[in-house]
């Protein structure tokens, strides 16, 4: 029987390199995203949407009455400060880059634990372990993903749950190029130039790709990672050493 797995967010970006990697390693994937994929079995699902989210998964889990791997990746980027940010823009982003993830995780946890084994991994950021400008609510949530990622680990490791954080730099993805994009339009910048810039910013001077991104995610969840729990995992070509 193969494993199951279930991806938020797997349509673009680290979530579809996450999704493609699982598939090549046997998994059978389960894909929920507003937005269609034919990458995996696709789940119409808003993340954002906490009633919508354990729906989704109860429904997966009587088809294939078991859970092993979740990855929680569905999110999206905002560029403000704490006076730039409104209400509804600040829930709006905690509904999907948080509350998602809680509603994943809690979702799954009863199958996991009735198996006596689960592998679960969120990706974050390297803004749950630093702060930056202009960055107020999107750093809110990144640390609060790593929070979620530490005392989930520590509350179900009898069970043999193992949750770890991923924290992806500067990834070139649909969600980078938007942000880049819209800092454009707004500065009137040169893209190349924004692009190139980021790049040099990196001490391995490059942006970082997607299925790297995917490798690690990979192996957390793979047997050769059964001691690593309640760990935040940096990939982001040494910037946060610095």
């Amino acid at each position: 029987m193969s494993k199951v797995a279930i991806v938020t967010g797997g349509s673009k970006g680290i979530g579809f390199a996450v999704v493609q990697r699982l598939l090549t390693n046997g998994y059978q994937v389960h894909n929920l995203d507003i937005e269609p994929s034919e990458s995996g079995v696709f789940h119409q699902c808003d993340v954002s949407n906490v009633t919508t989210v354990r729906q989704c998964i109860q429904a997966i889990i009587e088809k294939t009455q078991r859970i092993d791997v979740l990855v929680s990746n569905a999110g999206k980027h905002l560029s403000a400060t704490i006076e730039q940010t409104d209400e509804a823009t600040f829930d709006a982003l905690m509904a999907l880059n948080v509350k998602g993830a809680y509603a994943a995780i809690q979702s799954v946890l009863p199958a996991m634990k009735a198996q006596q084994d689960g592998a679960i991994v969120l990706i974050a950021s390297d803004q749950a372990i630093i702060g930056k400008q202009n960055s107020f609510a999107y750093n809110l949530t990144k640390h609060a993903l790593a929070s979620m990622a530490k005392t989930t680990a520590l509350d179900y490791a009898s069970f043999n749950i193992r949750t770890n954080a991923v924290c992806p730099g500067t990834i070139e993805t649909p969600l980078f190029h938007n942000a880049i994009d819209a800092y454009c339009k707004k500065s009137g910048a040169n893209k190349a130039d924004i692009v190139a810039e980021e790049a040099a910013l990196q001490p391995l001077n490059r942006l970082g790709q997607a299925d790297e991104v995917a490798a690690l995610v990979n192996f957390l969840v793979s047997p050769e990672a059964s001691f690593i729990t309640g760990s935040l995992q940096r990939i982001d070509g040494g910037y946060t050493a610095q």
